[in-house]
């Protein structure tokens, strides 16, 4: 008697059963590219991350500069009818005398002698010590250095004697100019793009 031979037919649900080499391979492919978009999303998230820390930070120097800068500018002393004004002015430095902030120091004034100026480490400096006038005992105190910015290759100062003038580079004269201004030159490279800093000091003058 011959015999029966069986033939099992492939069902769609047997054939789902694994996956085949290529299918493996397409999914790996696309693994592949799913964590290379990732990675590059992260990469690029940390980039506008820091970007933007540095956006902050240096518009938080600028404000602080700013500020200081206008205080002092503003508070400078005029002088008298017979006193000139202590501003001299030159195009690297200018030293007057001024109402320092209120964080610059417990002192019993805070009315101060200071100079403006860039040291050789590039670093914007604020020099002070209290005002001679104010010292009613002692010697003066050696100069106190405030430094107000780091990382800076030049500064330009330059002085109008109305608001409508011309800038000059130097200042003389016994009365305060109308406007001052500080410009300040980053070195090549550092992403810092301030605009200049333009303050008015006080021009009325005690018994005038």
């Amino acid at each position: 008697m011959p015999r029966r031979v069986t033939v099992r037919r492939v069902t769609g649900r047997d054939s789902a059963a694994g996956f085949t080499l290529l299918e493996v391979l397409v999914m790996l492919v696309v693994l592949g590219l799913l964590l290379a978009g990732l990675s590059q999303g992260l990469r690029f998230g940390l980039l506008a991350w820091r970007t933007e820390a540095r956006l902050q930070a240096a518009h938080g120097e600028l404000d602080a500069l700013d500020r200081t800068f206008r205080h002092l500018v503003e508070t400078l002393e005029p002088g008298t009818v017979t006193t000139p004004s202590s501003l001299r002015g030159e195009a690297g430095r200018m030293s007057f005398t001024a109402t320092l902030p209120a964080a610059a120091g417990a002192l019993p004034t805070r009315l101060a002698d200071v100079t403006l100026y860039l040291d050789g480490a590039h670093r914007l400096v604020l020099d002070w010590t209290p005002h001679r006038h104010a010292i009613r005992v002692g010697a003066p105190p050696p100069p106190t250095e405030e430094v107000l910015l780091r990382g800076v290759a030049a500064v330009r100062l330059a002085y109008a004697a109305s608001s409508g003038g011309g800038w000059q580079d130097s200042w003389t004269s016994p009365y305060p100019p109308a406007l001052i201004r500080l410009r300040l030159v980053f070195p090549s490279g550092d992403p810092r793009r301030w605009p200049d800093l333009v303050a008015a000091p006080r021009r009325d003058r005690v018994g005038e």
